[in-house]
């Protein structure tokens, strides 16, 4: 975890827990001044201060538990190729307080099956709508014309430009978790920050 990460997780974990920089500073036996240049980014912590925000926030910042980090994030987002929340969202809340990574992007592929959902839902109810549209049509001039062919051909059209776009998604994602580069998920709206 790098020294801005660190510091924006702490903030966010003080912050849960209610508690002030100089009442974490007090629990975890350092100056005020420290804690604010953790939280700032400008220090990495010490291991006995690295420990005691671990204990106080209950969170692992240590790098022991990382070592199947790459796993996990390579199982949660390679998960986002079943359009299913259930999956990575089980994997996100049992492994999220283990590594932030873990937490960061996790929310991301959630933030994303959640939009692809939305998606087909959407897709689904014009289904539903677009039968009664092509009847009305059919029923005013008596000659369904092309129309019929139409509606026969665009249905799978946008299920299979999802499906693609979802698996191209998952796959990418999981490789570049794997190399350690940044990940990205476009056009997903981010229900979980």
């Amino acid at each position: 975890m790098n020294q801005p990460d660190l510091g924006l997780k702490i903030i966010e974990l003080r912050q849960q827990k209610g508690l002030t920089q100089e009442k974490l500073a007090e629990y975890c036996e350092v100056s005020a001044r420290t804690i604010q240049r953790i939280e700032n980014g400008e220090v990495e912590p010490r291991s006995f201060t690295r420990n005691s925000l671990s204990n106080i926030l209950e969170f692992d910042f240590g790098k022991e538990n990382t070592n199947n980090e790459q796993l996990w994030l390579a199982l949660l987002h390679i998960s986002s190729l079943f359009c299913f929340v259930v999956v990575p969202l089980l994997l996100w809340s049992w492994k999220k307080a283990q590594s932030y990574k873990i937490d960061q992007q996790g929310r991301h592929v959630i933030n994303f099956q959640i939009t692809v959902m939305l998606i087909l839902f959407s897709f689904a109810l014009i289904l539903m709508i677009a039968p009664a549209f092509w009847m009305m049509t059919q029923g005013l001039d008596g000659d369904s014309g092309n129309i019929g062919n139409l509606f026969t051909i665009l249905p799978p059209l946008p299920i299979i430009f999802l499906a693609l776009f979802t698996t191209y998604q998952a796959v990418v994602n999981t490789v570049r978790a794997l190399s350690e580069k940044p990940i990205r998920y476009p056009l997903s709206i981010p229900f979980f920050r």
